[in-house]
């Protein structure tokens, strides 16, 4: 059985966002849009479902919160180089996002943060492919520094 992940999001103006993550690259997927909600494909099982916040609604009793005030959620979405990561930061602040905090470098991970028009955040990071193999500490001590301490 493959996995899908659908990760919901509410929005103030649909339209706003549609045009905010294809200038981030990503797809709409028109079968899965519509006035209530829009399908933005990142990969062949990974989708963003952006809703309006009412639509968003009828999915759970709890309250929809603000995005603009509060974090429900960030995402993290891996890029191939830390190039790539300012590359689609660059896109997304000229589309309209913001980016809430300077960028993180730890040595074996490069990430910056980017806020949707609706204040959905959203991590690009890249990573060390060495880090990634050999865990933080083990690649950081073959390059002769210490490594942050992590929290899980």
């Amino acid at each position: 059985m493959t996995t899908s992940i659908f990760v919901n999001f509410p929005t103030t103006d649909l339209d706003r966002s549609k045009a905010f993550y294809e200038a981030l690259g990503f797809s709409i997927n028109p079968l899965f849009t519509d006035e209530n909600a829009a399908c933005v494909v990142l990969g062949d099982n990974i989708y963003f479902m952006v809703l309006t916040r009412e639509y968003l609604g009828t999915f759970t009793d709890k309250q929809i919160i603000d995005t603009k005030t509060q974090a429900q959620m960030s995402i993290a979405l891996s890029r191939d180089s830390r190039e790539a990561v300012d590359e689609v930061l660059a896109k997304g602040l000229a589309a309209g996002g913001t980016e809430p905090r300077e960028a993180q470098d730890y040595g074996f991970m490069y990430s910056r943060d980017l806020e949707d028009p609706d204040g959905n955040i959203l991590g690009f990071l890249y990573m060390e492919p060495a880090a990634a193999e050999q865990g933080p500490e083990a690649y950081m001590a073959e390059q002769g520094a210490n490594a942050p301490a992590t929290s899980a």
